[in-house]
């Protein structure tokens, strides 16, 4: 007779963390579910698992030698399973990234993806989380930082440079935007999730960091603050890929020739260790691809 399931996926994941505690937040059960599907595993096998010493959990030997082929077990489960719920959506991709970047440069690439490769269907979500692909329905991610992130894959896809835009009529206007010393004189558009970018670039211009700290105007997400410069609200900090094609169609302007380039940049993201699908390897292809089209726009032309 086959063992729990339940104290067979216990084991696996207590084993792998050497922890109940981390394997029961794993499973999203309690400790004491996890420590009873073990007792309850270990009487089924007539055998002990692991050696519980202070505050540490120490596999038997037995422990050792059973523990490769549960795993593998487990392992072949995810895979069946996964190939049994491709099947049923067959020919769609899930690609997740960041809002302002879906909407200020993916859109458009997804759009001419999806005209050249009509029979897969790309749906686009939204996300300021790093997916977690073992729980959540998502085939790909694209995501800003330093590509190491264990566990994954990551793929560089774009560089990034830090500068300032705004509205073409403030480079002339009553108050005018000549040089950065003229921020002092309008008012800064910040993000949330980067209220230090400002510091930064204003340090590197050589201005005092105290033009960041006045009173502006905050907003969650990039593309919003690009949005309000492109309406005249103030002066935004642009992220190279976020706003060149609104420099290009004349929505905004670019003030000043200094730049701040940025040490982390985008990546693709998908499993380590998981074969690609075919629509995988196709769109990533296809991003890289479009990545490297536009890379010539990597450096803003100031106005």
């Amino acid at each position: 007779m086959l063992p729990s399931l339940n104290g067979l996926r216990a084991f696996e994941a207590a084993a792998r963390h050497m922890s109940f505690t981390l394997a029961a937040a794993e499973l999203n059960v309690t400790q004491t579910a996890i420590s009873h599907q073990i007792r309850r595993l270990e009487e089924q096998l007539g055998l002990k698992l692991f050696h519980r010493r202070n505050r540490a959990l120490e596999l038997t030997r037995e422990a050792q030698d059973y523990l490769p082929s549960i795993r593998s077990a487990f392992e072949d489960l995810r895979k069946a399973t996964e190939r049994l719920r491709r099947s049923d959506r067959d020919g769609v991709l899930t690609v997740t990234t960041t809002a302002s970047l879906a909407a200020k440069w993916l859109v458009g690439h997804v759009a001419a993806f999806q005209e050249a490769h009509p029979s897969i269907e790309v749906r686009l979500s939204t996300s300021a989380h790093l997916v977690d692909f073992r729980r959540e329905d998502v085939d790909l991610g694209i995501r800003y930082g330093r590509g190491a992130w264990p566990g994954l894959r990551a793929d560089w896809l774009l560089a990034e440079h830090l500068f300032p835009v705004c509205h073409p009529s403030l480079l002339a206007g009553p108050v005018p935007l000549r040089e950065p010393a003229d921020l002092a004189n309008h008012t800064l558009l910040h993000t949330t999730v980067s209220r230090e970018d400002w510091q930064l670039w204003l340090t590197a211009a050589g201005l005092p960091v105290e033009i960041a700290r006045r009173r502006g105007l905050v907003f969650d997400q990039w593309f919003m603050s690009i949005q309000a410069a492109m309406e005249g609200l103030g002066v935004a900090l642009g992220r190279t890929h976020l706003v060149e094609a609104d420099i290009a169609a004349g929505r905004l302007a670019v003030p000043f020739e200094m730049v701040l380039p940025q040490d982390a940049g985008y990546y693709i993201v998908t499993p380590e260790g998981r074969p690609d699908s075919p629509q995988i390897a196709l769109f990533r292809a296809w991003i890289l691809s479009a990545a490297r089209d536009s890379s010539a726009a990597d450096q803003p032309s100031p106005l």
